[in-house]
């Protein structure tokens, strides 16, 4: 029985710890070598994203705080893009394609968009299953910061203005 309760406290322990890594932002991951297909059918890759500070936004547009961030996230967008700043808001599969063309356009998103109709891209991003999901990228090509929910804006910009300041 006492085995039995330290392989469990193990396991919890583990789980917390990578846990903690991924949410708590401990270390920087080099961001998964994806391919992003985009509304006008060209593609992007996680290499073309080196040199710029990029925010990649996993989003659907069934999802209410998705939704409701946008705005922000255009804003941050606008604020930062003529510094270096990249935005790719990345559709979740199960978005239909003609409800995110016509987000995209009603909406006048300045950023690229792009639909991952096969899950690939989300689940070589950490199997990402929750909305929004948002990472930051520096100019390396690492991985600073991840947020599920809607980021604290006042927090990125803080973020952003300082990656844009490394070399």
């Amino acid at each position: 029985m006492a085995i039995k309760h330290w392989a469990a406290g193990v396991a919890v322990a583990a789980f917390a710890a990578v846990g903690a890594y991924v949410y708590l932002d401990t270390g920087r991951a080099e961001a998964p070598a994806s391919t992003f297909v985009l509304l006008d059918g060209t593609s992007k890759s996680t290499a073309d994203l080196k040199g710029k500070v990029t925010l990649v936004n996993f989003w659907a547009t069934s999802c209410t705080t998705c939704v409701a961030e946008m705005p922000e996230i255009v804003a941050t967008y606008n604020k930062y893009n003529a510094k270096g700043f990249e935005t790719l808001a990345v559709a979740m599969s199960y978005d239909p394609p003609s409800y995110v063309v016509n987000f995209a356009e009603t909406r006048k998103l300045p950023f690229k968009v792009a639909i991952d109709n096969t899950g690939a891209v989300a689940k070589a991003w950490g199997d990402v299953r929750l909305t929004p999901s948002t990472f930051i990228v520096n100019k390396r090509g690492e991985i600073v910061k991840t947020y599920v929910g809607a980021p604290n804006f006042p927090e990125l910009h803080q973020l952003i203005e300082k990656l844009l300041a490394e070399t």
